[in-house]
């Protein structure tokens, strides 16, 4: 039987606006999206009034598609040691989160950051002082924390990464602060959610609270379990497979958040593995 609530959705261009987004997500079967908020390799932002962000919110409830998680860009390293690196991830961290107060009570989700030779520790350090001190006030969207395959010197490898940040932060943070489960990272980064879902779940619940968790990253890995790599498979074409993810969907801890596809598709293919899961619920 079909969970009428479920949201699944898959990552769109923004390039016309959220509106014309949220129209595409609905005629391929999604009712949540994801999208950058700028130029995903670089800091080009569109002017606030081609985002259609007013347009949106008029027509979301009819459309119903909701939420937005809206991607911060790759290039952003919040534990970075170059300064200006640091600084301009900072601003616009900061830039983002105001212009998405046009756009209120969406997710906005972003890779820790990589300590490039700092140490994990001074790595963390560095993003919870960003998040203490960067986040303007006041803030309705939901910032996450991304799981992340442990590649290079990236923290957020493992939960209790992803715990120390959020303690470091503590209560400085204007905005709520959650975390993205990636199934491709965390597989990568050696959580078997192919043979023990649920104790990989568990020990979610026991690091961090399955409380903090607010969105799923639905892929496939091109990789084996543990590989700390970071490959996207499509559903069903990698080491994950697709009755593995469909557990994933389908489980009681998880079936409430919005669930977006990042798998090497085009739209075509994306409408093709949605309509692929939903025919699995």
């Amino acid at each position: 039987m079909k969970k009428p609530n479920l949201r699944l959705g898959c990552h769109l261009s923004s390039a016309d606006g959220c509106f014309l987004a949220a129209v595409q997500a609905n005629s391929i079967g999604a009712n949540t999206f994801q999208t950058f908020t700028r130029n995903p390799r670089g800091g080009a932002v569109k002017p606030i009034e081609e985002m259609e962000f007013d347009e949106y919110l008029a027509g979301a409830a009819d459309l119903d598609v909701s939420p937005i998680l809206f991607h911060a860009p790759y290039t952003l390293n919040f534990a970075a040691a170059r300064e200006e690196v640091l600084r301009f991830a900072r601003d616009t961290l900061r830039d983002d989160l105001l212009r998405l107060e046009r756009c209120p009570g969406q997710l906005y989700n972003f890779h820790p950051g990589s300590h490039v030779g700092q140490g994990p520790e001074r790595g963390i350090e560095l993003i919870a002082e960003t998040l203490r001190t960067c986040v303007p006030a006041p803030c309705s969207t939901t910032i996450l924390l991304e799981t992340m395959s442990g590649k290079g010197s990236e923290v957020g490898r493992t939960f209790e990464e992803l715990r120390a940040i959020i303690d470091a932060v503590g209560d400085a943070c204007p905005a709520p602060l959650g975390v993205c489960l990636d199934t491709c990272h965390i597989w990568d980064a050696g959580y078997d959610i192919v043979n023990d879902l649920d104790g990989v779940l568990e020990e979610f619940d026991r690091v961090v609270g399955l409380g903090r968790l607010k969105a799923v990253h639905l892929n496939d890995s091109m990789n084996p379990l543990g590989a700390h790599k970071d490959r996207h498979a499509k559903i069903g074409e990698g080491h994950i497979g697709l009755d593995a993810l469909v557990r994933v969907l389908k489980h009681s801890s998880l079936s409430h958040l919005p669930f977006e596809l990042e798998t090497p598709n085009e739209v075509d293919g994306y409408q093709r593995e949605i309509a692929l899961l939903r025919s699995r619920l």
